[in-house]
């Protein structure tokens, strides 16, 4: 296994870009899915219970990070040791869980979180090239597929004052060769366009002083250019991801846990409980609010749209279902347990993984909600679970299952 050893700036590897298959659709390359709106094309066989179980394997250390699945590969981040300064990127064959590859590297940044979450909170995206992965000690790490190191930025030594004294957690987002680093903190708090090829800054912007852990969100405007959403306690800023250019601004606050989701150009924004924002198509103009409803408050996950409808859950285990036209309340229905993991959707089914380990799939389509399939997994489960190849993919810290049919090698 090998281990490499960081400097203080950029450490670059004379590794050459290695070609790779293009994205699929089906693909899962980032929290919540490559669109960042947690519904995939998939469709997981049902009823959903032990035989579901496609394979399972262990994983070192800690983790609450999203697995990307990209073409015939599962790839996790973990993070180890006694103060979890061991930051591993690790790769497992799709069809049958067996180890492809590993990576460990040292954490140059502050290590330290909340108990209930680790070293290998941010979940790490993907633009079918490189795998990029962000940990809490803010070191950032790009590796090809094949787990050949292309760089690795100590962002924790270059900003020392940018760490949070209960763990970082926003995920990475890739737009057009730019990676997007949310790193938000009561101390130097920013956000940073990197070169997806080199690591280097090619812009970097101040951000509020205040601890945050939600993740950006990508949209197009109706000319198809990408514009990257920015959620945080004063509300919600655009930004041009070549440039980190402001577009537009909202000022009314959100949430610093549950993240901004999307349908199109419409942003399902946690404010003042869930407000719908749409964005003007003239620059500088601020975003149209469509609707808002105090109802519709999400706790730690973020909301989820699948159809006509807009769901929140509360960290008690409320799953509240609203109309996309107008955001009224059509039903509440209570699941087991507390949640943290968001839900994701696939099959018109979606799934919510509560933090004892129970995968509830729910029918929204009955008239009240329904549960409609349950797994135990009997581990804690806090991150935000993934689906890819008609199959649900959970970690806890100590396991990474597939959920659905096994495939031949």
């Amino acid at each position: 296994m090998k281990s490499l050893f960081p400097s203080r700036t950029l450490a670059l590897l004379a590794a050459a870009m290695l070609g790779a298959p293009e994205l699929s659709a089906t693909d899962w390359t980032g929290f919540r899915g490559g669109r960042g709106d947690g519904v995939a094309e998939a469709r997981i066989p049902q009823p959903l219970n032990a035989q579901s179980i496609a394979w399972s394997v262990a994983l070192p250390g800690r983790g609450l990070s999203s697995p990307l699945i990209i073409g015939d590969r599962v790839y996790v981040t973990s993070s180890s040791g006694p103060r979890q300064d061991r930051l591993h990127v690790l790769c497992f064959r799709l069809s049958d869980g067996q180890s492809v590859w590993e990576r460990q590297f040292w954490a140059t940044g502050r290590t330290t979180t909340h108990e209930k979450i680790s070293g290998a909170t941010p979940s790490p995206t993907s633009d079918g090239h490189s795998i990029f992965a962000l940990f809490s000690s803010n070191d950032c790490v790009a590796l090809d597929l094949d787990g050949n190191l292309q760089w690795f930025r100590g962002l924790g030594r270059d900003y020392p004052d940018a760490s949070n004294s209960l763990g970082m957690s926003s995920a990475l987002r890739i737009v057009d060769g730019i990676l997007i680093a949310q790193v938000e903190c009561e101390g130097d708090s920013f956000v940073a366009g990197l070169d997806g090829k080199t690591g280097v800054n090619r812009w970097k912007l101040d951000r509020p002083r205040k601890a945050n852990w939600t993740s950006p969100i990508v949209y197009s405007t109706a000319d198809g250019v990408s514009v990257v959403a920015l959620q945080s306690a004063q509300g919600v800023m655009a930004i041009d991801p070549a440039t980190g250019k402001t577009l537009w601004t909202y000022t009314d606050g959100a949430s610093t846990t549950a993240s901004t989701t999307m349908q199109g150009r419409r942003l399902f924004v946690p404010s003042q409980g869930l407000t719908v924002l749409e964005p003007s198509a003239t620059a500088g103009e601020p975003p149209k609010q469509l609707w808002r409803n105090a109802q519709l408050r999400p706790g730690t996950p973020s909301p989820l749209v699948l159809g006509e409808r807009v769901y929140v859950l509360n960290d008690g285990g409320i799953l509240s279902c609203g109309d996309l036209a107008d955001g009224k309340r059509l039903w509440q229905l209570r699941l087991k347990g507390r949640f943290s993991a968001t839900p994701v959707a696939a099959g018109g089914r979606i799934y919510c993984v509560n933090e004892a380990g129970s995968v509830q799939v729910v029918d929204p389509t009955a008239p009240e909600g329904a549960v409609v399939g349950e797994l135990e997994l009997a581990d804690t489960i806090i991150g935000t679970p993934s689906i890819a190849a008609d199959s649900l993919f959970v970690r806890s810290d100590n396991k990474l299952w597939r959920l659905g049919r096994a495939t031949t090698p």
